[in-house]
């Protein structure tokens, strides 16, 4: 059979896709699938939804960042044999979790009828119904919450957890601690608040530098981080885009002393050419990609060569089966991939990627669960419940609907 033959063959997924392809004899052409994702199997018969403002956790002496809330939208899907997955949808501004929601019920309600097995043909087919919304935007937030808890039903109905089903690399991942550490945070509350956070077993943190005005005083923080944790405990450093290429190379090139783990989107996150220039500039390994849509971003950030370590966002990436792809691209460099934000759920993602690395333990989400994350010595440990063994705490979100 010729490559053409092969890749003109009827395509079985999404309703109204269009599959490009080249055909020796006639160039390229395009063929629309006919089937949807229904057939005899389980079905997805509806969902719930609803917004929660949750208090934000801001660590032991509090001065986080913005609103005292952490806004998101949650989700449930039912299915015809009681079987039923849970995601969420956040980390949009609160102005926009009406929108967010009413997406998310819009694009869920286009599933109704579907083997929720058909993880990938619906995600397809969910995308292209959001058009000009997608890849990037509320179309992308609300089909990642899809895609989770389409993943909690396929563990449930195996009986399996997630991380198995998407890999099985390792049951315990390193994890850090990122939910504390502001800018706000003057030099006695960095001094104390680093060392609690060895108290409590973690062995990596995260803390935020870019809001000084002088180098002088950019370099004071990094050296009261330092020695309050001591030099056995990685530190990494967060600049959320605050610097220009050649303030980056230049503090990065002071900082090497400090023995940084990584430094984090020194610069405007589609700046790919910038941040290699800072990557080759400077030891300290350079991480970036929480900001990104998709995966199509990854690729060029990949090409470019602009990164040592890949960070994606589980919440804008296109749920877990985005990550997955971003993590696989990732191997294919031989670099490491990590997570942002959605610990009780990322924890699958990096425990099934041979390539990742560790997990960001984010306390914002926490509150709508049962329980939180087990920690074991700077470890997190998955459990084998099935599905992603994590369920809504009802009550705790009929406290914090929101109104």
């Amino acid at each position: 059979m010729q490559l053409g033959q092969l890749m003109s063959l009827k395509d079985t997924r999404t309703e109204g896709c269009k599959i490009y392809y080249w055909k020796p004899s006639g160039g390229f052409k395009y063929q629309t699938s006919i089937e949807n994702t229904s057939g005899a199997g389980m079905k997805i018969t509806g969902h719930s939804t609803r917004v929660v403002d949750l208090p934000r956790p801001v660590g032991p002496l509090g001065g986080g960042p913005g609103a005292n809330i952490a806004t998101f939208v949650t989700l449930k899907i039912q299915t015809d044999e009681g079987v039923e997955g849970i995601g969420y949808a956040g980390f949009a501004s609160n102005v926009l979790s009406k929108a967010l929601k009413e997406t998310v019920d819009g694009l869920v309600g286009l599933a109704v009828g579907d083997d929720p097995l058909m993880i990938e043909a619906i995600q397809e087919r969910l995308l292209v119904a959001g058009g000009g919304g997608a890849p990037a935007g509320l179309v992308t937030r609300a089909v990642s919450a899809i895609d989770v808890a389409l993943w909690d039903i396929k563990g449930k109905i195996t009986g399996q957890p997630v991380w198995k089903l998407l890999g099985g690399h390792r049951q315990r991942v390193p994890t850090y601690a990122s939910g504390y550490l502001w800018r706000t945070y003057d030099l006695d509350a960095l001094a104390e608040t680093a060392p609690k956070l060895v108290a409590d077993g973690f062995k990596a943190m995260k803390f935020r530098m870019g809001a000084e005005d002088s180098l002088a005083k950019e370099l004071e923080r990094m050296k009261v981080m330092r020695e309050a944790v001591g030099p056995d405990i990685d530190i990494m450093l967060d600049i959320n885009q605050g610097w220009n290429v050649n303030q980056a190379i230049t503090v990065g090139r002071e900082l090497v002393n400090y023995d940084l783990f990584w430094l984090e989107d020194p610069v405007q996150h589609q700046d790919y050419s910038g941040m290699a220039r800072i990557a080759d500039a400077i030891d300290t390994p350079i991480a970036s990609g929480e900001y990104h849509y998709g995966i199509v971003p990854f690729r060029h950030m990949l090409e470019e060569r602009s990164i040592d370590i890949v960070m994606a966002d589980l919440l804008r990436a296109g749920g877990l089966t985005g990550w997955m792809k971003i993590a696989h691209m990732a191997e294919g460099y031989n670099l490491p991939i990590v997570s942002h934000l959605a610990t009780e759920v990322m924890a699958h993602g990096v425990a099934a990627a041979p390539n990742g690395l560790t997990i960001e333990h984010m306390p914002w989400t926490f509150g709508m669960f049962t329980e939180e994350p087990k920690i074991e010595d700077g470890m997190m440990v998955l459990s084998d419940k099935p599905g992603l063994g994590i369920e809504f705490d009802e009550e705790a979100l009929d406290r914090y609907a929101a109104s």
